[in-house]
């Protein structure tokens, strides 16, 4: 009887840009006074971040390549102010809830990243347009995962002013995200320090 060959080990990975801790404490206040409809799952301050790309589930030997994507990235300024008004995506039974942000450098970074990692054969490019956003909540849904997501009664309310003040990213990061029974780990492989714009 042939033996079956050995699945190789994958990591679920994803890049993004990291925000300074003042402002995940004060968008996750924001979100304790805000995000309370019992369908909504809001996210934590340590979980708060910008998604640059998804690399998906790739091959565990190649984690190190993909680390070398990110820290030969250009370090530049990424200047981030967050919209006033939370949405819902999609708009007719939102599955997400999220701060849109005006953050253009951001768009330059992950262009220059997701050519970075095709050219490395790493990730396919995503045809979707780069959506510059914090998600702040999921919306719990029916039977679990992939069932339709639960109304939303209690929409939350627009930020407040302290949180419409322009800041800098602090970093780009390369996250390993573990699912675990009581929701995502993610775990932080590499990473680029970023300098504050002028």
């Amino acid at each position: 009887m042939p033996v079956e060959a050995a699945k190789p080990e994958t990591a679920r990975l994803f890049a993004a840009l990291d925000i300074p801790d003042d402002v995940r404490d004060r968008v996750a206040a924001w979100g304790e006074r805000e995000l309370t409809d019992a369908a909504l799952r809001p996210v934590s301050a340590a979980k708060l971040h910008m998604t640059l790309c998804f690399l998906g589930q790739i091959d565990s030997s190649r984690v190190s390549e993909a680390a070398a994507c990110v820290r030969g990235l250009a370090p530049v300024p990424i200047r981030i102010q967050l919209a006033r008004t939370p949405v819902g995506k999609p708009p007719d039974a939102p599955q997400v809830w999220a701060l849109e942000a005006d953050a253009p450098g951001a768009h330059d970074l992950q262009a220059e990243l997701t050519g970075a990692l095709r050219v490395a054969g790493i990730s396919e490019p995503d045809t979707r347009p780069f959506w510059a956003h914090l998600t702040v909540a999921h919306t719990r849904t029916e039977g679990g995962r992939g069932g339709r997501p639960h109304g939303v009664e209690k929409a939350p309310s627009d930020l407040p002013t302290e949180l419409l003040q322009p800041f800098d990213a602090v970093r780009v990061s390369l996250y390993r995200s573990e699912l675990r029974s009581d929701g995502s780990k993610y775990v932080s492989l590499a990473n680029l320090n970023l300098p504050p714009s002028a």
